[in-house]
């Protein structure tokens, strides 16, 4: 069915054996965050919680836990939203099957936002009044985590010129006047941050409203990464197929459908100590200045539910919204980039740091000599597409006998076997990387490393660990994968190298430095999380036999540091 309200569609769940209420009272410090941990641990229930401290209204989380509970929420429209979305990519298609593309256009009345009055059931409140979650122990305060943040282009004015993202923010705590401020971090290749810059640039605020709940189609509209031109509001009217409703007051466009409404002003350059927030790459992200939003008004439907996640080291119920936008947008990214075949932003080393490519090879079919070339095309236009520009690390390999990217220990494995560490490394220095990222030198502030494939196997890899001879401050050497070693060891890096430099390491093609080798070679995933999470590409890779000839970096086998340094954010804890 499709809902018109959260409401709606947690009663539907209920009915369906996918709801866990809990009537005891619980405190929304902490308390509320552990609960649904151990519930998206243990559980995957969506959690109606019908009595928290300090607050009347009721909240609700885990409602994405399960791909088969996204699946099930959109089961009417999710194939409608597929072939708007092949439409939009691939028009040409219509062509084809016009029959079909037909009752698919026909069907886009959904995603002409409607103009309505302000529900009467709308109520003025205070931000105190509200669910203030606080997550993890050293967070700055509560956090709203599942906004949908409402801007326009100053320039172009309109709801269908508007942006609809979603950015943590944070309702108390700080130096945030309480009622009044709100601290909006918002991260970079951000809609909001385009129209915030045109704003500043004419010395003029910017109106902002944050929807909390509603249909569980707008939640998601806020997150999923859309084909260029396509409003977000359009798609969340298509996917809850219900036009998106909305009013105006005070110069503020309102979600008729949400539960809650915060509309306030964003000033030129006024800004605001935001976090500590424990963050979903497993890591605190520290305390900066953000922009802040100056409250004008707080709306509330009387029966109101307050959405809410926890975020954390993956997987969380924030991997699900990834599965959930890979099968709704399908191959939509491999489409927009030619050459690309499949990619991977690897959830478990928190999606940006890490993501895995298999492209196409076909500059010189001629030559019986493969090395990457196309491929290294197909990275620089990788690199600089939305959201999966934020890559740190890129590893992409040619379609030939490729691996399935899905599948990260065998891609490791293919990969390992293939790469040319005299040729295959090229880095970017000086650049950005995610926000949330700390293993950089500042915010925003790091490198990348695109490391490409091509060609047949150069190595057999090891399957069993050879006798290996470590350097004072180094021990337990240990296989992640085939070929895949790790050390632990507070000892200087270069000693590291120089004693591998004097042995026998045939089979061996990666070597990674970290804090605990047992931790990372208990699971796949640990070393994921652990290699690429706390490493900067042109800071810590290093390698045996290195040479930089025409400042091109090559050695025999990399080493990674990835031990935690001083700089780093630190680990989140319960």
């Amino acid at each position: 069915m499709a809902y018109k309200s959260l409401q709606q569609c947690i009663s539907d769940l209920y009915k369906n054996g996918e709801v866990r209420v809990i009537s005891e009272e619980v405190n929304p410090e902490l308390d509320i965050a552990s609960i649904h941990l151990n519930e998206y641990k243990e559980g995957k229930k969506t959690l109606l919680f019908e009595n928290i401290k300090g607050t009347k209204y009721k909240a609700a989380s885990n409602l994405f836990g399960t791909l088969d509970r996204g699946k099930f929420i959109f089961r009417n429209s999710i194939d409608l939203v597929k072939d708007l979305i092949d439409f939009k990519l691939n028009p040409l298609n219509a062509l084809k099957n016009p029959f079909k593309s037909f009752f698919t256009l026909l069907n886009g009345i959904y995603s002409i936002p409607k103009k309505v009055d302000l529900p009467k059931s709308f109520k003025e409140i205070k931000i105190e009044e509200l669910p203030l979650i606080k997550c993890w122990k050293e967070d700055g305060g509560a956090f709203i985590t599942l906004p949908q943040v409402y801007s326009e282009d100053i320039e172009n004015p309109g709801i269908l010129n508007s942006n609809l993202g979603m950015y943590r923010i944070q309702i108390s705590g700080n130096d945030y006047e309480l009622n009044k401020e709100v601290g909006m971090h918002y991260q970079i290749h951000r809609g909001i941050g385009v129209h915030q810059k045109k704003a500043i640039k004419k010395g003029e605020s910017l109106k902002v409203s944050i929807f909390i709940g509603g249909p569980p189609a707008h939640t998601f509209a806020a997150v999923m990464p859309l084909p260029e031109g396509m409003s977000e509001l359009s798609f969340a009217g298509v996917l809850a197929k219900r036009r998106f409703r909305y009013a105006k007051k005070d110069g503020y466009t309102i979600s008729a459908d949400a539960d809650f409404v915060i509309c306030g002003e964003l000033h030129p350059n006024d800004l605001k100590p935001e976090g500590p927030f424990g963050d979903h790459l497993g890591y605190y992200s520290l305390v900066h200045d953000f922009p802040v939003l100056k409250v004008h008004k707080v709306y509330a439907k009387e029966n109101g539910i307050w959405p809410f996640t926890v975020v954390g080291r993956p997987p969380q119920e924030d991997s699900q919204f990834g599965a959930l936008i890979h099968e709704i947008s399908g191959k939509a990214i491999e489409k927009e980039i030619p050459g690309v075949k499949s990619l991977n932003a690897v959830d478990e080393a928190g999606v940006h740091p890490l993501l895995l490519a298999v492209g196409s090879e076909r500059y010189t079919p001629f030559n019986p000599t493969k090395k990457p070339q196309e491929l290294l095309t197909i990275a620089n236009r990788i690199l600089g597409t939305g959201q999966v520009s934020l890559a740190k690390y890129l590893f992409i390999c040619d379609e030939e006998n490729g691996p399935n990217v899905n599948n990260e220990k065998e891609y490791f494995t293919h990969f390992l076997e293939r790469v040319d560490w005299d040729r295959d490394l090229h880095f970017q220095t000086k650049t950005t990387i995610d926000t949330l990222d700390y293993s950089g030198d500042g915010l925003n502030e790091g490198s990348k490393v695109v490391i490409a494939a091509a060609g047949d196997i150069k190595r057999k890899l090891s399957e069993s660990l050879m006798q290996i001879k470590l350097p004072k401050g180094f021990s337990n050497p240990n296989l992640v994968s085939n070929g895949n070693l790790v050390v632990e060891g507070k000892g200087e890096i270069k000693d590291l190298v120089f004693s591998l430099e004097q042995q026998d390491l045939n089979g061996i093609g990666l070597i990674t430095l970290v804090d605990d080798s047992q931790f990372v070679s208990e699971d796949f995933s640990n070393w994921l999380w652990v290699t690429f999470t706390r490493s900067n590409p042109a800071n810590d890779i290093y390698g045996l036999n290195s040479e930089i000839n025409n400042k091109h970096f090559s050695c025999t086998i990399p080493v990674i540091d990835s031990r935690i340094k001083e700089h780093h954010a630190p680990i989140l804890e319960r």
